[in-house]
């Protein structure tokens, strides 16, 4: 006979109600999820589930984060995401060449599944001045937020809402001059590096307050500190330029709602930095990258599951491309029993889900985890 806890149809919760459980490390009637996906597997995974219209946002930071509600609330998400959009004056315009330009004068070009820049726009500046002088983006600019409204009137009253907000910093800040000239510029501490990371800190912060009022229940930092081996710069180096940085947004980002949760996320190895982002505010660690060193799940639930929930975990590099059926339902239930117990745990690829994954493949993930995802796990 199948055990009752492994009936889907059990579901004792909204999916808002489950996520707030799990963020305050209480065991809800299942583990909540919020998978991501990226445009051309949410066309296939629209057509399957016959899906005719869905929503795609012209937010070139957050684009992945705050599309497809439609699809994957379908599947099975307890999360929805809003974020920051291109505004009515300055939507993404599509060049020549298979280029793209933003408001932010960055041009990039599809390459294979994504938008890479090739433009920089303060490329050869080494100037405060010319910094300061750049036509920043406006966080308040009209139509900004027309899109992320819509969703809340839409969505919030049963999901659980998360304000995007990654590229926070480092990745706002090098977007706009190159990796190489900023981390460069950062170990020389020339003057202009951090007048460029007031600017983008500043639009953060305006962007941050405005997701926050509008009611979501948790913000996405994030900045991409790690690769698969380390940390792309030193714990020591972090800590110096950008800790206190984020202590600044998070505070900032508080002060409209003290209850708001605060998730960060960071591809690769940033295990180091863990302890200190917990400090400072973040209450959500995030993507926990299976493949990538010191990032054992089992681990980190060990050592920060008291204090913070974990948010990601399944493998999107290895096992759900290349693996058989059961090698991905395997994945799933260790992420799951790895990190699930008592609560603090909202599963979801350790990236977004890319067209290399099959919709079988991620349509199992959803259903290995509303059964084996019930409470009490064992």
């Amino acid at each position: 006979m199948t055990d009752e806890r492994f009936d889907p149809h059990l579901d004792t919760m909204t999916s808002r109600e489950r996520v707030l459980a799990a963020f305050d490390h209480k065991e809800p009637d299942r583990v909540p999820m919020y998978m991501t996906i990226i445009p051309e597997l949410a066309e296939s995974l629209a057509a399957c589930l016959d899906i005719e219209k869905y929503t795609l946002a012209d937010s070139p930071l957050s684009q992945n984060r705050v599309s497809f509600h439609e699809i994957l609330t379908r599947c099975g998400n307890d999360v929805v995401g809003i974020g920051a959009c291109a505004p009515s004056a300055s939507p993404t315009r599509e060049l020549e060449g298979n280029l793209y330009a933003d408001e932010w004068h960055i041009t990039y070009k599809k390459v294979g599944y994504y938008a890479e820049q090739v433009d920089y726009p303060l490329a050869d500046t080494c100037s405060v001045a010319d910094v300061r002088g750049f036509p920043y983006p406006d966080p308040d600019a009209p139509g900004r937020f027309n899109l992320a409204h819509r969703i809340m009137d839409k969505c919030a009253e049963d999901y659980a809402i998360c304000g995007d907000l990654e590229c926070t910093i480092f990745e706002g800040a090098w977007h706009m001059i190159g990796l190489e000239k900023f981390l460069i510029g950062l170990t020389m501490e020339e003057d202009y590096i951090f007048e460029l990371m007031d600017q983008i800190q500043a639009y953060s912060i305006g962007v941050g307050k405005r997701l926050a009022a509008m009611g979501a229940d948790f913000i996405w930092l994030g900045d991409d500190m790690g690769t698969q081996r380390g940390m792309l710069m030193s714990p020591l180096m972090w800590r110096t330029h950008f800790k206190e940085r984020l202590r600044t947004v998070i505070t900032e980002i508080r002060s409209v709602n003290p209850e708001l949760k605060i998730a960060y996320h960071s591809c690769g190895s940033y295990f180091p930095i863990m302890g200190d982002l917990i400090e400072i505010g973040v209450d959500i660690l995030n993507a926990l990258q299976p493949t990538a060193s010191e990032m054992n799940l089992q681990e980190i639930k060990a050592r920060f599951g008291r204090e913070a929930t974990l948010f990601g975990g399944i493998d999107v590099q290895g096992i759900l491309p290349f693996g058989s059926m059961e090698d991905v339902e395997k994945e799933v239930r260790r992420v799951i029993h790895a990190a699930g117990s008592g609560g603090g745990l909202l599963l979801a690829g350790a990236h977004n889900f890319q067209p290399d994954v099959s919709v079988e493949k991620l349509l199992r993930v959803f259903e290995i985890a509303k059964t084996e995802g019930r409470y009490p796990l064992y």
